[in-house]
């Protein structure tokens, strides 16, 4: 391979998107080519680090090893993707190995090939702080959220000046407790030591909350999407994410302290709104490597597509047999119905999921609200049956103990009689315990579902209204989950904010809203790619035939001009 070829390839990594022409073929002068077959052991796993790859065809594998000798794949890299670069400006032993995956084609600079190139060209110094940061950040982060191939590229965090920012109060707040120690202590006054002692403990509190909250706001980039996450503790819980094929551009707003500082926002425009980094530090570069793999997404979809179109024209052309994947995949076949099929009856809902908060059947989820909100609606006729209940016993207790009240008695005229308050107490209960069954029949009644091509509010009245809010998951274009207020944080429940056109459908106060919102998107993201699928693989078969009708007609198009060329001379 030519230096101007690695050039080239080098121009796409964000690292020396700062580069000129001519500075990109001195650094890919630098660089040399290393094969891999599939197996082999590119970086071993406890080594010195003395090497920096990028990939340029292939994929690898990081592998990392337990010490009970099990080995867990943490992640799949591609072309473009790099390594090492971590263990060798940090002296680190290499934390994971790294296998190629199939033939690899990998290029490769030596540690001291690379310290002189970043001497030479210092703007490729943020760039590889970025993406050191970052997985210093992801090595400490396990986000369940993730789905099993996706890959961490981007991690980060406010500015360290915002900590700082939000730090001043409280560490300043510390003298009202000194002055309070030292009064105690000079004026030998319990009373002032004690408030001394209390108001550095409220003070050191604050000053905890405020770096944890500060330390709980994340933006994250993967290999298929972009996030946002953040959380006040106790109060709020949020996460916004859009798909990387749903960005539509990618901006950087940034003010005179923040360019003295050197941090800034990134702004990631999708068809929904904006999905904000707020206060990253060195906001161009981080805004450079959202792009790159924005582009790169763009870049595997339109080869994939190009690969398939080619294998599809092969075989309408007779160079390939048929094959079952590569015939017309009508849409109708592919239709599920409008509504689930899914109607767990009564006995299931009351008996075996009496408080069940997810229900799973098949390709439909089914969520109810969270317990808690059944607690709050069944709180105060609770109480009263526990009453009634009380009362009851108290009295029968009374009438066991008590040699002049009997639960039956006879009257002068010979008649029985029972205990009026034994007979009232229960009858009371009846229609106590009615109204209880009426708020749990509100309370698994107002249900919220995904199915395999629809999400589903359904609000449903004890021997009442219905109300039902459904929207297909081709529709939705974003989601957004909050979890608000001390109770939300504590038992993990919030709502699922819908994006569908203009409308909004909200799933609320259901359990861990995380994982609802991962359902929804899993499904929206299997739902879009199967109709995707379809509309490429019926593009596709109409090109090609096309093609096809006008490379088999060819000769008759040149026997026709062939024809037409002696008319044209006689005329």
């Amino acid at each position: 391979m030519e230096a101007t070829d690695r050039a080239i390839f080098l121009q796409k990594v964000h690292l020396f998107h700062d580069l000129t022409d001519d500075q990109l073929l001195k650094v890919a002068e630098r660089t040399y080519e290393v094969n891999f077959d599939a197996g082999e052991m590119i970086l071993e796993q406890d080594t010195v680090g003395d090497s920096f790859y990028l990939i340029y065809s292939g994929k690898v594998r990081v592998v990392h090893r337990k010490k009970d000798g099990h080995e867990q794949v943490l992640a799949t890299l591609v072309s473009g993707d790099y390594m090492g670069e971590l263990e060798l400006f940090s002296g680190e032993l290499r934390s994971a190995s790294v296998v190629a995956d199939g033939p690899t084609l990998l290029l490769r600079f030596d540690k001291e090939d690379f310290d002189e190139i970043l001497k030479r060209y210092p703007s490729i110094k943020p760039n590889l702080e970025i993406s050191i940061a970052s997985r210093k950040l992801a090595r400490t982060m396990r986000f369940k959220w993730l789905y099993p191939d996706e890959v961490v590229y981007f991690l980060a965090r406010k500015h360290s000046f915002f900590l700082l920012k939000v730090l001043i109060l409280p560490v300043l707040g510390l003298l009202i407790p000194a002055f309070f120690l030292i009064w105690g202590t000079l004026t030998q006054s319990a009373t002032a030591s004690s408030i001394g002692v209390i108001a550095l403990v409220l003070d050191l509190g604050w000053i905890a909350w405020s770096a944890i909250d500060w330390s709980n706001d994340y933006y994250v980039v993967t290999n298929q999407r972009v996030v946002w996450l953040e959380k006040v503790i106790g109060l709020y819980d949020s996460r916004s994410e859009a798909p990387l094929t749903e960005i539509l551009s990618i901006g950087v707003d940034t003010d005179l302290v923040g360019r003295i500082m050197d941090y800034g926002n990134v702004l990631v425009h999708t068809f929904v709104g904006s999905i904000p980094f707020k206060h990253v530090l060195h906001p161009h570069q981080a805004a450079n490597m959202v792009e790159e793999y924005w582009k790169r997404s763009q870049q595997i979809f339109e080869k994939e597509e190009k690969e398939a179109f080619k294998t599809v024209l092969r075989h309408r052309l007779g160079l390939l047999e048929s094959t079952d994947e590569n015939k017309e995949l009508p849409e109708q076949e592919r239709k599920s119905s409008s509504q689930s099929s899914y109607r767990p009856n009564f006995f299931k809902l009351l008996i075996i999921n009496i408080f069940k908060q997810r229900i799973e059947d098949g390709d439909t989820i089914t969520y109810r609200k969270h317990w808690v909100v059944l607690i709050r609606k069944i709180l105060f006729p609770s109480t009263i049956l526990l009453i009634l209940l009380g009362m009851t016993a108290a009295r029968l207790f009374t009438l066991a103990l008590s040699p002049d009240l009997t639960f039956i008695y006879v009257l002068s005229d010979g008649t029985r009689g029972f205990d009026t308050i034994s007979i009232s107490l229960p009858l009371i209960m009846i229609p106590v315990f009615g109204w209880w069954l009426y708020q749990y029949m509100d309370w698994t009644n107002d249900i919220f579902r995904v199915t395999g091509d629809q999400i589903m509010d359904v609000d449903r009245k004890p021997f009442g209204t219905e109300e039902r809010r459904a929207a297909p998951l081709d529709n939705v274009l974003g989601t957004q989950y909050k979890r608000v207020g001390v109770f939300g944080y504590i038992f993990n429940y919030g709502t699922v904010y819908i994006d569908v056109g203009s409308a909004q459908i909200a799933f609320e106060d259901v359990l861990d809203p995380a994982i609802v919102q991962s359902d929804i998107n899993r499904r929206r993201l299997a739902r879009a790619s199967e109709k995707k699928k379809i509309e490429q693989i019926n593009e596709r078969n109409r090109m090609a035939d096309w093609m096809a009708t006008y490379h088999n007609n060819l000769d008759e198009f040149r026997q026709d001009e062939e024809r037409k060329k002696p008319n044209s001379k006689s005329e």
